[in-house]
């Protein structure tokens, strides 16, 4: 069986080259056999510079570029994709998009702790932008996962150091185990890595466990649970609930008239690649 699947990264990733390097290495590496995965970023000129955590901080500013994921989800699914991945650990655009399309969509956030959930039951999080775990708190309430995620902790990295680690490794693997150690101290059993360039980066380097304590491949979960869903939808329809305000799907014409009425449609795609 062949699939074909749509990895919408929250990066620039023309602007980062190592990481989609490593990403495409990565994913390409754990890839069922018949799998295609299509990497697609944000589009260059997104952020005032390559580093999305100027945005993400902020909500408006973060919830705005929900309108790039939808334009993705849509050419996805329009273009016969399998399965469409939200590649981004605060899970952008997830709930809107998933009323939206008929195909797979799979967030990486939710993803993750539910896995982890089967190997521990408190997920600790380690990630490198401090800014999101507001909005990660809130997803896990939204989900019912709260109960079992607990303490998250920050590297102490910045973006560019872990973009720099894919050529020297040794600090950046220091400073994710002292901040896995964290968690571990504060009851954490099993533990999800914040975002896809440190994930990448521990998978490259073989890392999969800290003292015992299991360190979930958030990216190679997601597409693993992309190619069993996606399977399961070809073979009966298996999609989510339409009853609902959070789950029901408006007609595709309702939703073109409204995005090209706020100009979001004409100007996105003359945008993103």
């Amino acid at each position: 069986m062949t699939l074909r699947v749509w990895h919408q990264s929250f990066t620039v990733l023309e602007d980062v080259p190592h990481y989609r390097d490593a990403l495409e290495r990565h994913m390409g590496a754990v890839a069922g056999e018949g799998v295609t995965v299509d990497f697609h970023g944000m589009a260059p000129g997104t952020y005032p510079s390559d580093y999305p955590g100027t945005h993400i901080g902020y909500g408006y500013l973060s919830g705005l570029h929900k309108e790039q994921f939808v334009s993705a989800a849509y050419r996805a699914q329009d273009e016969g994709y399998d399965a469409f991945l939200i590649a981004t650990i605060p899970d952008t655009g997830y709930e809107e998009i998933r009323s939206l399309v008929d195909i797979p969509v799979i967030a990486l956030g939710q993803t993750s702790v539910l896995m982890a959930a089967q190997l521990g039951d408190c997920v600790g999080i380690v990630n490198f932008i401090g800014a999101l775990e507001p909005q990660l708190r809130r997803n896990m309430r939204n989900y019912g996962l709260d109960r079992i995620v607990g303490p998250i902790e920050q590297v102490a990295a910045e973006f560019t150091d872990v973009m720099a680690a894919y050529a020297s490794p040794a600090g950046l693997i220091d400073a994710f185990e002292a901040a896995a150690r964290r968690v571990i101290a504060q009851g954490a059993n099993v533990i999800v890595p914040g975002e896809g360039p440190l994930n990448v980066f521990l998978a490259d380097q073989g890392i999969s466990r800290v003292d015992d304590v299991p360190v979930i491949d958030s990216l190679g979960t997601l597409l693993a649970v992309a190619e069993l869903r996606a399977t399961q939808y070809r073979r009966s329809g298996l999609k989510p609930a339409r009853v609902g305000f959070h789950y029901a799907q408006p007609p595709r014409a309702l939703v073109d008239a409204a995005r090209g009425w706020y100009g979001v449609t004409g100007a996105l795609d003359s945008r993103v690649p």
